[in-house]
């Protein structure tokens, strides 16, 4: 008996270390009804995983051990750049599809904020357009295309590549748009979050200069806290997500924003179509 309880316990585990991997986060309430456990089964096998080194612990659920923590850290570009990135396409696709030619849109700094700007740059259908951002890299991304006009900032650099500060603040208030797409480090009940203080105060001047505002943040952003509030969801219109997203959270957010988009991440090779 004892062997086949040892077992069962591995194979739960292997379970939840597969969807982390897959999915970047993990949530206690989802594992309970996959796994067909209790609660406190799944918080023991997490707790477990954790003692092994082989995930990271956070409230309510489990994220891999190179997703930033709550507070103050603040990764650079590079390394954001490569977690959850199926996620972060299918919700950069989903928000290009929202963007009108003729517009003038504000795009934030990060990674799927990035992956925004590359696929606005490579549609034709979606020129003439006006990109105001204080992201050196979504900057880059847009660089050089046709009938795309792109005002950056300016401001003080971060580490992740975003300009923020008074210069970039006093910019902002002087400009209107028709919608801010902003990307977060973290995500709660409360709304938007990030670990940098001077970057939640630009990060509300572009929210501010916009008719309308929508958030780009992949599932593994819900639970996370940075330091400093961004805005409330009464300033969102618009949070675009992907399908990892559990059902608790799923309903939370449905009646904070007006409009919550699921976006499915593309199939990788070997998954089931």
């Amino acid at each position: 008996m004892m062997d086949t309880v040892v077992m069962l316990a591995s194979q739960r585990q292997e379970r939840i270390l597969t969807a982390i991997r897959e999915h970047g986060a993990v949530r206690v309430a989802d594992l309970v009804v996959a796994l067909d456990v209790s609660d406190m089964t799944v918080r023991r096998d997490i707790a477990e995983l954790a003692r092994a080194g082989l995930v990271r612990r956070v409230h309510g659920g489990a994220v891999t051990p190179e997703t930033p923590a709550r507070s103050t850290d603040e990764p650079g570009f590079e390394a954001k750049r490569t977690w959850s990135s199926r996620e972060k396409a299918a919700v950069a696709r989903a928000a290009l599809a929202t963007v009108e030619p003729g517009q003038a849109i504000a795009l934030s700094a990060g990674t799927t904020t990035w992956l925004l700007a590359s696929m606005i740059a490579a549609d034709a259908t979606l020129r003439p357009l006006t990109v105001v951002t204080n992201g050196l890299r979504v900057a880059d991304a847009l660089h050089g295309t046709d009938d795309v006009e792109v005002v950056l900032t300016g401001g003080v650099r971060t580490p992740s590549d975003a300009l923020v500060g008074p210069v970039a603040d006093a910019t902002l208030h002087e400009l209107r748009v028709d919608r801010t797409y902003l990307g977060v480090h973290g995500l709660d009940a409360d709304g938007p979050t990030t670990p940098n203080l001077a970057e939640a105060a630009t990060d509300r001047a572009l929210v501010r200069c916009a008719a309308a505002a929508t958030v780009l943040a992949d599932h593994t952003k819900w639970g996370v806290v940075g330091l400093a509030r961004i805005c409330g969801f009464d300033e969102i219109d618009t949070l675009v997500v992907d399908t990892g997203l559990g059902a608790e959270a799923r309903t939370h957010l449905s009646d904070a924003v007006d409009r919550l988009l699921l976006a499915t991440p593309e199939p990788t090779t070997g998954d089931q179509p």
